[in-house]
């Protein structure tokens, strides 16, 4: 039953969803190009709180837990497992005092209305996976850029979504270049739940009536760890919350 009535309201959802992109996409451009970085910043953070709440079409609901543990004016890593489209709005909104940027493959600079522009100008890292130094250079300044500015990337260390909940195994290599090159930063783990459920059937329909969850954890400052350390200690936390 879930199944079939989700089909006329997940076509509302994409419409609403992808009319928001394009309707943002030269609202960034002009806060980008005129205003500069504060307002091309709000306008991405406003963009997905629409995002956000064009999920409520589909029932979703979201509670984000421990958001005063994150320390202020210092660099942040999120590390986070991953499980749908919906982890990366929700972070950008509800986590946007933290200039939240992205450890991405490059596929997604191009093409995406909204999207892409937000990847290519917004201070992210797009790497080519099949390029590991190209790859490593870029999450460099990602990581150079968040610790000068005090600002916050998100890296999701399985390096792609589950669509089971079940976490897969942690790559090491971003985190290490993080850690070396935000030397100032705090790690800070992420627990998701439910946000596969969106697509459990799928990209379409979409799963109806999910609540998703978001942990954040005790943050982790990096000069207190070493890397091995600091990467069992966070894959541990992480994956010890979720909830299948």
């Amino acid at each position: 039953m879930e199944k079939l009535i989700s089909y006329p309201l997940s076509i509302l959802y994409y419409i609403v969803f992808t009319s928001w992109l394009f309707i943002f996409h030269p609202i960034q451009w002009v806060c980008y190009n005129v205003f500069g970085y504060n307002a091309h910043r709000l306008s991405v953070a406003y963009m997905n709180l629409f995002l956000v709440r064009t999920a409520h079409i589909l029932g979703t609901t979201y509670v984000i837990n421990g958001k005063d543990t994150i320390p202020n004016n210092a660099p942040i890593i999120f590390v986070a497992n991953h499980q749908s489209l919906h982890d990366i709005t929700t972070i950008i909104w509800f986590l946007r005092k933290f200039h939240p940027k992205f450890i991405s493959k490059k596929e997604l600079g191009r093409g995406i209305p909204s999207v892409s522009y937000n990847l290519r100008n917004g201070g992210s890292a797009l790497i080519d996976r099949k390029d590991p130094k190209q790859a490593l250079t870029e999450i460099k300044k990602c990581a150079e850029f968040i610790n000068k500015n005090n600002y916050s990337v998100t890296i999701f260390p399985e390096g792609t979504r589950s669509k089971t909940g079940i976490p897969k195994p942690f790559a090491v290599n971003g985190l290490k270049m993080l850690y070396k090159f935000a030397p100032d930063a705090y790690f800070v783990p992420i627990t998701i739940n439910n946000s596969w459920k969106m697509t459990k059937f799928g990209q379409f329909p979409l799963g109806l009536g999910n609540r998703i969850k978001f942990q954040i954890h005790e943050p982790l400052k990096i000069s207190d760890y070493s890397f091995e350390e600091i990467l069992a200690k966070t894959e541990k936390t992480i994956v010890q919350s979720i909830k299948i």
